[in-house]
């Protein structure tokens, strides 16, 4: 579908726009831009998630099974996991909730004119045959054919992969979804909601660069395994425990299969990851940071490149006017000042010519007859006006001979910081999109960004953490450079982009060997993002302008400040709502505590799959009954992986993060589960060959089980917190308490002879001491546990 398949309104609305009575009426009809949108899942998609998965249909089937048994106590798995989702519930919609009312407070808008009066209303209540106002910057919110255009350009690489702007004139079509590079218009909706092409594109914008998550794809990646696992031994698993000679009837065997398979799920590791990007993202929320894609937080705590545009970004973004300097042979001062009032008493005049019209009064008896709007690609503005011929204002590099005299002193200006501008004049009007070829300089214009006052101190904070930064601006690169230097960025040689490529390829040499980039076109800022992920970089692009949208949407993470455009906030995954360049610290940190905690969460769940996978094929080999019933894997579990690896998952942790989460976790979690299966194994072996009762090798079994298991919990717990050090010995009271105390004892059916005590926990301390040496191992293999408290710490919020 092309802009020229728009159909044509069946009846043009009035230029002043459709009345009250009309928007009413297609209101009542349905004929709204209003659609299924959220920035979350449903809460029925949040129940489904949390409670129609595998895992639980497998624990469901063996619950009914053991309570077919009669034996109740050895159902107890069901409830925890019955409260699991629960909790995962309730934190996921209250998660939510607070998500939505975010994302409603800061939805985009629409200029509309109604009862010829232009007012803003959100997007959703956009109706069909809406005369709708459009400007740079602004995403094209429903199809629709244009009734005015003034220097209209639209990015329509969303729908055709063409970078080109596409010029627009009165008559052609506009479609949603594309953006808005220069210009203005006014056009009348003919599609909206999901007739809308944008909306069959499924908001094409921000799905193009969905953030990946190695996080997901490794607990994915498990989860397979541990499935096809699961199916492979249940066979091998109930034909030992029939045929086992210490089976009594046929409970036996069916909760001794249960408590096999119960250890073998991971039925809170989903469950905890969801969870935790669910309130990494709250928790950024209340730091005025927009999550629109949840991914994205771990994402950023993995980019090791951040490239930044100048404006916006490192400036606050705002100019102020510094001084006219007036070249010699120019017109008078007075005249050249009464041009640039009256360029800047265009309604729709950008940052730059706002800030001279504050100094530059529009004079009177000036009338506009032609016009060339500013764009990025051509860097310049041009109007003619009645008897006054025509003003240019632009980049001097690109109006400026390379031969000019003022070339110099814009060098010179240009190399202290500041924005310089040329202001040339030529006679006649203005004659389609191009600079009139007879003008000459008359002034130059220098406007002065104010440097954001947190820049540096987060840019030292990226550079410590090991971050490369690339300043890619439109600017002069010798500004640019100077803001860097300003800064404390190296800034090397910086490079004047117009020498460059629009490719990948072009690029990929500049953008390994300096920092600094000048004159960079909307396009060549996309490459420059694509050509450092072709050398295998994860990529951080922040920025404000239209300018930017194309490449933050192709960035691993796109982060738009809060004052963007509107096509710019929908491209990015992270939104700084109060435009604070300092809030990508806490983004970071959320990032890294994320991964940290969830690797550590997913070393004990997957501790607990490896132990209970070879306690199955030790008592297949051997002939022996599975040594645990489902109440004792209940306790087991509960004590050591699932209420601290809560606790876990949300505590504070400023890991660095480090590629290959799955291969690190499974390096430390399945050596130490085979630890705990050798020391039950050698606990329940030993109490058989001393003629204990079933229920007393299981005892015996337990209580190694738990020594070995809350050694597991102490070594992933480093370093020692005073909260962790509390949550360790509270587990410890439990286990012991259900070890020792009667009434609890008798619901865990443990029966602890005297005899076998001293042997369970010898065979338990060997184990702590065997899962000690595989912690230390890992340590030195891919740097010490204390790598969760490296790095110098983020600065503070402010």
């Amino acid at each position: 579908m092309t802009a020229s398949d728009v159909p044509e309104p069946v009846t043009p609305t009035d230029p002043g726009g459709l009345s009250s009575a009309e928007v009413r009426a297609r209101i009542e009809r349905g004929l709204t831009n209003q659609v299924e949108e959220t920035t979350s899942r449903t809460v029925g998609e949040i129940v489904r998630a949390n409670v129609m998965t595998r895992f639980n249909a497998i624990l469901a089937v063996l619950a009914v099974a053991v309570l077919a048994t009669g034996r109740v106590g050895d159902a107890m798995f069901a409830v925890v996991v019955v409260l699991n989702a629960m909790i995962g519930i309730g934190q996921e919609v209250r998660a939510k909730f607070t998500l939505d009312r975010l994302a409603v407070l800061h939805a985009p808008t629409a200029r509309v004119r109604r009862d010829d009066q232009i007012s803003e209303v959100p997007l959703g209540d956009v109706v069909l045959d809406d005369m709708i106002e459009i400007r740079a910057g602004d995403q094209v919110p429903a199809d629709g054919i244009l009734s005015v255009s003034a220097g209209l350009e639209i990015d329509e690489s969303a729908l055709t992969g063409e970078s080109d702007p596409v010029p627009k004139s009165a008559g052609e079509g506009v479609l949603s979804g594309t953006v808005v590079l220069a210009g203005t218009g006014r056009f009348q909706a003919t599609a909206v909601g999901y007739d809308a092409y944008a909306r069959r594109l499924a908001a094409e914008v921000k799905v193009f660069a969905r953030a990946r998550s190695e996080l997901q794809e490794g607990i994915d990646t498990l989860l397979r395994y541990i499935t096809w696992l699961i199916v492979g031994v249940t066979p091998l698993l109930i034909w030992t425990q029939v045929r086992s000679d210490d089976t009594g009837d046929w409970r036996e065997p069916v909760t001794g299969t249960a408590a096999a398979l119960v250890g073998m799920v991971p039925e809170g590791l989903v469950l905890l990851t969801s969870v935790s990007f669910f309130l990494a993202a709250v928790n950024l929320s209340r730091r005025r940071v927009l999550v629109q894609e949840l991914p994205a937080v771990e994402g950023l705590a993995r980019v090791d490149v951040v490239c930044l545009d100048k404006t916006g970004t490192l400036t606050v973004g705002d100019v102020g006017f510094d001084q006219l300097l007036v070249l010699d042979g120019s017109h008078d001062e007075a005249m050249i000042r009464a041009a640039l009032g009256a360029m800047a008493a265009d309604p729709d005049a950008n940052a730059s010519l706002a800030a001279i019209g504050a100094v530059c009064p529009a004079p009177t008896g000036w009338v506009q007859d032609g016009e060339v709007p500013f764009s990025s690609a051509r860097k310049w503005s041009a109007a003619s006006f009645a008897g006054h011929g025509a003003w240019i204002l632009g980049a001097p590099d690109v109006l400026a001979p390379s031969d000019a005299p003022e070339r110099e002193l814009v060098a010179t200006l240009a190399a202290q910081g500041r924005r310089v501008l040329l202001v040339q004049s030529a006679a006649g009007v203005l004659d389609g999109q191009e600079a009139p070829p007879d003008r000459r300089s008359e002034a130059l214009v220098t406007l002065a960004e104010r440097i954001r006052p947190d820049a540096a101190e987060t840019l030292g904070y990226f550079r410590d953490q090991g971050v490369d930064i690339k300043v890619i601006s439109g600017d002069n690169p010798a500004t640019v450079a100077a803001i860097a230097e300003s800064l404390g960025l190296p800034v090397g040689e910086p490079v004047d982009a117009r020498r460059l490529g629009e490719d990948p390829e072009d690029l990929s040499e500049a953008v390994a060997g300096h920092s600094i980039f000048g004159r960079v076109s909307p396009h060549q800022k996309r490459a420059m993002v694509r050509a450092l992920q072709n050398q295998g970089h994860t990529v951080a692009m922040t920025g404000d302008g239209v300018n930017d949208a194309m490449a933050l949407k192709d960035a691993d993470i796109g982060v738009a400040m809060g004052n963007a455009a509107p096509a710019t906030k929908a491209a990015a995954q992270l939104v700084l709502l109060d435009g604070e360049f300092s809030r990508l610290p806490n983004v970071l940190g959320e990032g890294r505590r994320v991964i940290g905690n969830i690797e550590r969460v997913a070393s004990l769940f997957l501790s607990k799959n490896t132990y209970s996978f070879l306690l199955v094929i030790l008592v297949s080999i051997v002939g022996l009954p599975y040594p645990f019933l489902p109440r004792h894997l209940t306790l087991i579990s509960a004590v050591t992986i699932g209420i601290p690896a809560f606790f876990l998952a949300l505590g504070p942790n400023p890991a660095r993060y480090r590629p290959g989460f799955l291969a690190r976790v499974l390096a430390f979690a399945v050596p130490a589960g085979a630890v705990v299966a050798v020391s039950v194994f050698a606990a329940y072996l030993l109490a058989d060959l001393e003629h204990a009762s079933v229920d007393e090798r299981r005892t015996a079994a337990a209580i190694a089980a738990l020594v070995v298991t809350l050694w597991i919990l102490v070594v992933l717990a480093r370093p020692v917190k005073a909260w962790k050090a509390a949550l360790v010995a509270a587990m410890a009271g439990i286990a012991a308490a259900a070890v020792a105390v009667p009434p609890v004892r008798d619901v865990f059916e443990l029966d602890v002879p005297m005899t076998l005590l001293p042997q369970a926990l010898a065979i338990g301390a060997a184990g702590a001491i065997g899962v000690e040496l595989i912690g230390r191992r890992a340590q030195g293999a891919s740097g010490s546990h204390t790598r969760w408290e490296t790095g110098p710490r983020r600065p503070e919020p402010r």
